[in-house]
């Protein structure tokens, strides 16, 4: 193998490389997309389970009757 051969298949493999990073990003990228949505979802189900666990405990308050 020449030293040219072995410099072709040098940047061959750099640019495969940098493929394989570019699309492993995008993927990273999606992935922490969706772990940020899926905090956000879990926030606001924690939310509504303290406020539901707030209103079970609390005794229930005594509206004005309306007279007419």
């Amino acid at each position: 193998m020449g030293i040219t051969e072995k410099m072709w298949d040098a940047i061959t493999t750099v640019i495969r490389m940098n493929d394989k990073v570019e699309r492993l990003s995008g993927t990273v990228k999606s992935q922490q997309d969706k772990i940020e949505n899926l905090a956000e979802r879990i926030i606001r189900l924690e939310t509504a389970l303290e406020i539901a666990m707030l209103a079970k405990t609390k005794k229930p308050s005594r509206q004005l009757e309306h007279k007419e």
